[in-house]
């Protein structure tokens, strides 16, 4: 698997969800999910509607981990979601369908993520996971709690979780520099 970057402005991330939702509600929702969620992309397209149907919070376990999961969809979520099944009666059926009838890919995520991307000019190297490690970037500058942050994740290590979200040598030598007594 390839290193892929997180996308550290907002204002990006709000460009990529609005390209997006001119072309697919279906992608950006996945998109929404991914950065309000921070779940793995394998979680996010494992869901089925019945998962999500006209809930507040969802629970599921992780592919990767097997371990249990429960998390809050906030209100931008639940209006997504809404909006989304409006037409769909509660079922196991998959929530992220392709165009062949099949439940979504990995590879057509990634496909439709990097358009979007091209398309307003974000040139970072960017991925399904950038997704999570956005999620992860955003939550700790906003909470400034890695502790937090490596629950949610699940990592070994505060460090694990800065690494991971991109929080580099040069935010580093960043704070030495505005830090001072």
């Amino acid at each position: 698997m390839n290193f892929v970057d997180p996308i550290k402005s907002r204002e990006d991330i709000h460009k990529v969800e609005m390209w997006l939702a001119k072309h697919s509600d279906r992608n950006r929702l996945i998109f929404a999910m991914g950065v309000n969620l921070g779940l793995r992309i394998s979680d996010i397209l494992g869901l089925n509607v019945s998962d999500v149907y006209n809930k507040t919070s969802v629970e599921i376990r992780e592919k990767k981990t097997n371990k249990y999961k429960k998390f809050l969809l906030n209100n931008k979520l639940q209006n997504l979601l809404k909006a989304y099944l409006k037409d769909t009666k509660k079922s196991n059926e998959p929530l992220f369908i392709g165009k062949k009838g099949h439940r979504l890919s990995r590879s057509q995520v990634y496909r439709f993520l990097n358009e979007a991307c091209q398309a307003i000019g974000l040139n970072e190297n960017i991925g399904c996971h950038s997704l999570r490690k956005s999620f992860g970037y955003h939550h700790f500058k906003q909470f400034n709690d890695i502790v937090l942050l490596q629950k949610i994740f699940n990592h070994s290590s505060p460090a694990v979780s800065l690494f991971y979200i991109g929080i580099d040598q040069e935010t580093i030598d960043k704070s030495y520099r505005e830090f001072e007594l």
